[in-house]
């Protein structure tokens, strides 16, 4: 194959989520035939505009391989964001794995803010209100959907 480094080198199972606005925790795990003494490393890239960046903070696992990052003062653009892992080895080249995503696919929204309920005694109904959840990068209140479930009528 073109690609330089050996088959299932390449880590597998790389996904990330943001939470808490500007948070952002991607994972991973080693290439079932990575040899054991594999050390990875993410790059990242926001926007074409901005330097691609090797991660600041990664997540260990016991053998002390970087298995995960976790990401402060993430901004959720227009673009794409690029990411790329690339590993290295004593024994052996390391395939590298890359990846674009939308940023806001991958954003876990807090709940919405300042829940209240008044129910008034003699008539039949509650009012519910709310306000929307914090996020980076969604300023339109109508741009969110809601569901309230009521458990105990």
């Amino acid at each position: 194959s073109c690609v330089a480094g050996m088959n299932g080198s390449a880590i597998e199972n790389f996904s990330c989520v943001i939470y808490n606005i500007f948070l952002m925790n991607c994972t991973w795990q080693a290439g079932r035939d990575a040899p054991a003494d594999t050390q990875y490393f993410l790059y990242w890239q926001n926007s074409r505009d901005e330097e691609e960046m090797e991660c600041e903070l990664y997540v260990k696992d016991e053998n002390r391989r970087n298995m995960g990052c976790i990401f402060q003062n993430v901004t959720i653009g227009t673009e794409k964001a690029y990411f790329l892992v690339n590993g290295s080895s004593k024994d052996s080249l390391i395939q590298f794995y890359d990846e674009y995503i939308d940023l806001y696919k991958i954003e876990i929204l807090t709940a919405p803010l300042n829940v209240t309920a008044h129910c008034a005694k003699d008539s039949a109904g509650c009012i519910i209100t709310w306000h929307p959840p914090l996020t980076s990068h969604v300023k339109k209140a109508k741009c969110f959907q809601y569901e309230i479930s009521i458990q105990n009528k």
